[in-house]
Order: C-alpha cells, then sequence, then structure tokens
C-alpha cells in the first residue's frame, strides 16, 4: 500500500475511532441517568479514585523507583547529544481497576516489589481520608499478584434494610447469607462440615429475623429439614417460629422432658446415620457429595438455649428432677455437636448471654461458628465470641446499644485477623409464612427417610418410589 493509500485511509480510521468514543460516551452517560442516587455518588468517586491515582499512590508511599535504566531509555542515551546525561529512574505506580456500586467503590490493584498487601493495608487510612470514605479494607485478590481494595462511601451498617425471600431452592443449601458486612460485602457462613453454630444477644436485637430469613431461605429445598425447640413459646403458635411451623418437621416447646425426649431422637438419628453412612455415600463423611433427599441437611434449633441446659439449684423433688433433665439435655445437644457433622446435622444454639451457666463451656467452645448481637457486658461479649474480642473494641458487640444497630451482628472474620460486624437484614412474618405455606409439602421427618433406607416395616408404605420419594 502507498503512502498516498495510507493517507487516503487516514479519515476513515479517525471517524471509526471518534465513532467508537462516542458509542462508549453514550453507554456511560446513559448508565449515569439510569443508575440511583447511590450508585451515582459511587461512580463519580470511582472516576476521582482513577483520575487522581498516581498522584496519591506516591504521596501513600505506595509507589517503587526502578532506577534501572530501560532498553529504549539506553538506546536514547546512546544516540543522544549528551553522552553524560543521567537517566533518571523511574516512578512504578500499581495499576488498578475500579468498579462503582451502591457503597462505594471496589479497587482491584497489581502488587509491585515491596509494595504489597501489607503496604496497602498500613495507607487504608489514608486512602479512606483521601477519598471521602467512612472505612477503606484490603484483602488479597482471587488472583495472585494483586489485592482488592474496597472503599465504602456510605456505613452500611447504619441503614436498615429488608430481605424478601423468592421461594426458589438455593443452588447450595450450605451457604448461609448472613447480610452485608462494614465494607459492603456479603457476609457468608458456610454449613459445609459444620457441626453447630451459638447465636447470641439481647431481646429484641435481631436474633429471631435472622433465623427467619435462614430458614426461608432454604425451606424450598428439599435437601433440609428443620426442627425447632422454643424456650420462650409452649406450643409453635404462640412463640416466634409460628410462621414457620408448617415447614418444621418437629417443634418442641419449653417443656424440659419433651426436648429431653426428642434431644434423644435425635442422637439415635445420628448413631443411625453414622451406621449407614458408608453405604449410602461411599465414604465417612457425607459432605463428600452432599446432602441428599433422603439424607437432608437436619438443621436444629435450640432458642433461649439456657431454658433447657442451665443449672438449677435445690434439694426438693422437683428442682432434682429439672438438674437431671437439664444436664441430660446437655449431654445429647454435646453429642449432637461433638459428632454430628460428618452425617449432615448442624445444631445452633440461641441465647442472651451465652456464659458458662446458659450454654456450657464444653458446647459453646466446640461450635466452629459464633454470632453475636448486641450484648450488655464484656464478659458476655467474651462468652460469645472468644477472649480475642478484648483486642477489637470497634468490633465489639458492647457498643452495638443504640437502637440504629438492631439487627447488627458480630462475627470472626474469615479472610483476615479480628472480628467484622454485619448488618443483616428484616424478614416479615408475613414472608416467612408465605414461605412456610408454599414449601409445607417438603416436610420430612427424617427419622422416616433413615428407616426407609434401613428397609424397615414401613418402606413399601410410605416410600413406594423408594428411598426419598417426595411423593409420600
Amino acid at each position: 500500500m502507498s503512502p498516498a493509500e495510507i493517507a487516503g485511509l487516514a479519515p476513515m480510521v479517525v471517524g471509526a475511532g471518534l465513532a467508537l468514543f462516542l458509542i462508549l460516551l453514550i453507554v456511560q452517560v446513559v448508565r449515569y441517568v439510569r443508575a440511583t442516587p447511590g450508585m451515582r455518588r459511587s461512580i463519580w468517586l470511582a472516576v476521582r479514585i482513577r483520575f487522581r491515582w498516581a498522584r496519591l499512590a506516591e504521596m501513600a508511599g505506595l509507589c517503587v523507583a526502578d532506577k534501572k535504566p530501560t532498553i529504549g531509555a539506553q538506546i536514547g542515551q546512546e544516540f543522544s547529544s549528551d553522552k553524560n546525561r543521567k537517566i533518571e529512574p523511574r516512578t512504578l505506580v500499581p495499576k488498578i481497576k475500579v468498579i462503582p456500586d451502591e457503597y462505594g467503590v471496589i479497587i482491584t490493584a497489581t502488587c509491585l516489589p515491596k509494595v504489597s498487601l501489607e503496604e496497602f493495608q498500613k495507607a487504608a487510612r489514608f486512602l479512606a481520608d483521601a477519598w471521602g470514605c467512612v472505612r477503606v479494607s484490603v484483602v488479597p485478590a482471587d488472583r495472585p499478584g494483586q489485592v482488592t481494595i474496597r472503599a465504602v462511601r456510605e456505613d452500611p451498617l447504619a441503614t436498615t434494610t429488608v430481605h424478601v425471600p423468592t421461594g426458589l431452592p438455593p443452588k447450595d443449601v450450605t451457604r448461609w447469607e448472613i447480610g452485608m458486612d462494614e465494607f459492603a460485602l456479603p457476609a457468608i457462613v458456610s454449613f459445609n462440615n459444620v457441626p453447630g453454630a451459638t447465636v447470641a444477644g439481647g431481646t429484641g436485637k435481631g436474633k429471631t429475623s435472622f433465623l427467619n430469613r435462614l430458614l426461608s431461605d432454604l425451606a424450598p429445598s428439599p435437601l433440609v429439614q428443620f426442627a425447632v425447640i422454643d424456650g420462650k413459646a409452649s406450643s409453635a403458635d404462640e412463640g416466634d417460629y409460628a410462621s414457620i411451623a408448617p415447614r418444621l418437621f418437629r417443634f418442641v416447646g419449653d417443656d424440659l422432658k419433651a426436648a429431653n425426649t426428642f434431644l434423644k431422637e435425635m442422637v439415635d438419628l445420628r448413631r443411625r446415620r453414622v451406621a449407614l453412612v458408608r453405604s449410602v455415600f461411599g465414604t465417612a463423611n457425607m459432605w463428600h457429595q452432599g446432602p441428599t433427599e433422603q439424607w437432608p441437611l437436619i438443621i436444629i434449633i435450640v432458642d433461649e438455649a439456657h431454658t433447657f441446659l442451665r443449672d438449677y439449684k435445690g434439694n426438693d423433688p422437683e428442682t432434682k428432677k429439672l438438674a437431671a433433665l437439664a444436664a441430660d439435655n446437655a449431654r445429647l445437644i454435646e453429642d449432637l455437636v461433638k459428632k454430628g457433622r460428618s452425617v449432615g446435622m448442624v445444631t445452633i444454639p440461641t441465647t442472651q448471654k451465652p456464659t458458662g451457666d446458659a450454654i456450657p463451656t464444653f458446647i459453646r467452645d466446640i461450635c466452629p461458628v459464633s454470632l453475636s448481637f448486641a450484648q450488655r457486658t464484656t464478659d458476655a461479649a467474651v462468652a460469645a465470641l472468644g477472649d480475642d474480642i478484648r483486642d477489637w473494641d470497634d468490633a465489639n458487640p458492647v457498643n452495638l446499644q443504640h437502637p440504629s444497630y438492631v439487627g447488627v451482628l458480630v462475627m470472626r472474620a474469615d479472610d483476615r485477623p479480628g472480628f467484622i460486624r454485619v448488618r443483616t437484614p428484616y424478614v416479615s412474618d408475613a414472608d416467612t409464612a408465605r414461605i412456610a405455606a408454599a414449601t409445607a409439602y417438603l416436610t420430612r421427618d427424617p427419622i422416616a427417610f433413615i428407616v426407609a433406607l434401613e428397609g424397615g416395616p414401613n418402606f413399601r408404605k410410605d416410600y413406594p418410589q423408594g428411598p426419598g420419594s417426595l411423593a409420600a
């Protein structure tokens, strides 16, 4: 192609470039116009971060001086008239990619020599001040050599949220989506290989709505069955779980003897599952394949656990009887938490103040997941979350007394040291009742399933299509 032909194509190339630029500009304008007010502010924040990054990174000590001249610089010096001209070192700035969302901006930054995760974390508070954000966190990115910087423009903990269950089966029944953390990122607790979790917090701080979300989100799945032992009610229709009752395979009220009988049934079920797990899954741990309809994940909530576990004092016959039942209840729950993991049984004791007199330490300390809403004393916070919470004053649930923090809990962070606060959404009784009514047909007693798998006498009558049939 001759120079003249190339020159003739130049206007076309320039025109195509301008057209592409206009298309991209229109797309961004439309995106901005259609965005929510919060998203628009985040978009502007992302623009400021992107265009001011090079200067801010140098001031925050996130740059590296490269003293070795590049090949291009060396060649340029060879052809320069000034052979003695000193080649100045280059300043390397981490490359970034910014993505705005409703609460702020997520920045992915590439690490440099001597500028890695630790350096970004040390600079987080300076970045927050420079960007006008309430907080900035830095965690490792999914790809090696990168970090993820979360800049939160508005505090998600201060905003009450509402969750409306979809009524659709979850893709993964082991994911307990509990809310949004203080960096506006989803907070997830996994049930996979987890035998128990403790939930603590004062009255009216959000425990019931929190558990209603768990039940209503998982209820549409036939892979999960639920039971509740409620220390605040005598029957299902008068307690906090009235709306979800149709989806419970068992409800037990505040009667210690009835609770003891049910817990014995669950321990017996646990033993029978242990005897069958290898023949059903080919392994001693069902989590290698996950729950099935005939071997569902069993979630047992023991609400106001201190009702069933506290140490009764007294020498009269009735008190001695209650003390014996409470001690046996503690033994049975300990059995479920210690040995229920591999067969898919999760026990969740909840109480206001999880000190040793409410939930015995031999139960509390073996639950791998600990969650706490607001607490009134440091001793209660330590009982709920462990002694480490003393070193994390900002995350201490003692500081969640203000009414705006109803629904905020504290949990240990998975991706970094310390604890995080999580805003859990409100779930209405009406939505919970709607889900329970729509999914009540999925409710099955897991004891019947184990009878079917054992080839018991009711196998053909109750399960004409084989174990796990929902047509029964």
